[in-house]
């Protein structure tokens, strides 16, 4: 059901404030469970903007127990590596065969069209009976006797849970913190063209790959099962740095990719210049919860780009949320209060572990003179099978009791 309604709301067990990723992943777990679930969007209809995205091992386990992955790998690409290369000269650098970390994580690595994901999920909430209301911008939520209720300008809905599901620039994170977005001075541009436009000796129509450069970096991949060809092209600006209001512009970009390689040059020319995305996150925080109130996904512990896992930490909050109201749920009652201090224990110490490493591995992509040199031969000499640096994110990390873990086989030894 989509609509709008002019008065006060029905009850609903949860309200999701917020129709992106991150909400209606929660949306469809929470309704998996059995709660009666509504999100609240603003926008005319749901949808969603961007272009590609990654989803590693640990999310696509996830979308593999809401039997969503099917539907995730027709739609998307499952390439064969994830390459690193220098942006200066080109050379390689390193990779991670994703066979191989497949049989190693339990689960695929998938890139998608942000719009695909979500609308996949889309369809599983309509499928799951999940209450979808557009035209509906929250600005309040005032908490009540044993629950909360969003606030909007026509109608005011009631909720034993309220869920900002609102995104980077969180009205209502405002209610739990008083921080701001934290500039990276770092600005992408995007582009995703038919693949038969750039097809060449330097496409690979099978791999993920990344150029890393001083104070820049170019990722390609493919989308849509091969059809479209994916790019995106981030930098440092200068007038960020000097804080000029007008920066992140189409001739910051030529600056910053001037000496970069040829195929990163013959690159630049698909991307789309007249819109760009600064790059944002937020400082780790703890209290995602007040009362009936409590955060997910990026309203929670929005990421720089660099480990790609903005989405799959929100389907993650999910899955989690899912199984601690399982796990608190005694004679058909949920113990809210306990299921979401269980929740925000676990999710709260590992994205701000994200966050952090996120920053750092910006730092190492982007680093110049001496010390890129010194990256590089670190790189170079890595073993392919070597996952010390992503184990804790890709697989079977501490997000949850060992009674509670989600399904993954024993990491081979």
């Amino acid at each position: 059901m989509t609509g709008s309604a002019p008065n006060d709301s029905a009850h609903v067990d949860v309200v999701i404030c917020g129709g992106g990723i991150g909400g209606l992943s929660m949306a469809l777990a929470l309704c998996r469970t059995g709660a009666r679930v509504r999100v609240l969007e603003e926008a005319e209809a749901f949808g969603e903007i961007g272009a590609g995205l990654q989803i590693a091992p640990n999310g696509t386990r996830i979308l593999r127990s809401w039997g969503l992955l099917d539907e995730v790998v027709a739609r998307g690409v499952l390439p064969r590596n994830l390459v690193m290369r220098d942006a200066l000269d080109g050379s390689l650098l390193t990779m991670l065969e994703l066979a191989d970390a497949e049989k190693r994580y339990g689960a695929p690595y998938v890139l998608m069209h942000r719009s695909d994901l979500h609308g996949t999920l889309l369809h599983a909430c309509r499928s799951t009976g999940v209450d979808l209301v557009t035209h509906c911008r929250v600005t309040d939520v005032v908490p009540g006797d044993r629950g909360a209720t969003a606030m909007s300008a026509a109608r005011k809905d009631h909720a034993d849970v309220v869920i900002a599901a609102d995104g980077l620039h969180s009205v209502l994170r405002g209610k739990l913190s008083e921080d701001e977005p934290v500039s990276s001075s770092f600005v992408a541009y995007r582009g995703t063209v038919p693949m038969q436009q750039v097809s060449g000796p330097d496409i690979s129509a099978e791999d993920m790959v990344l150029y890393v450069g001083p104070g820049r970096h170019f990722v390609q991949y493919p989308l849509r099962q091969g059809e479209m060809f994916n790019q995106v092209a981030v930098f440092e600006s200068a007038k960020a740095r000097v804080g000029e209001p007008d920066w992140g512009t189409p001739d910051e970009l030529d600056t910053a990719f001037a000496q970069s390689c040829m195929p990163v040059q013959r690159g630049l020319q698909y991307l789309w210049r007249d819109r760009w995305w600064r790059m944002f996150d937020r400082d780790p925080i703890d209290t995602w919860v007040l009362g009936r109130l409590a955060l997910c996904g990026d309203a929670a512990h929005p990421p720089l780009q660099y480990l790609a896992q903005g989405a799959v930490m929100a389907i993650e909050d999910a899955w989690v949320l899912a199984e601690h109201v399982r796990a608190h749920t005694s004679g058909g009652v949920v113990d809210w209060d306990a299921a979401l201090a269980a929740y925000v224990a676990v999710r709260s110490r590992h994205t701000g572990r994200v966050i952090t490493t996120a920053r750092s591995w910006g730092r190492l992509w982007h680093l110049d003179g001496p010390e890129r040199e010194e990256r590089n031969q670190m790189l170079r000499s890595r073993d392919v099978h070597d996952y010390t640096y992503v184990d804790w994110l890709y697989g079977p990390t501490a997000l949850l009791p060992a009674n509670l873990a989600p399904p993954f086989p024993s990491a081979p030894t």
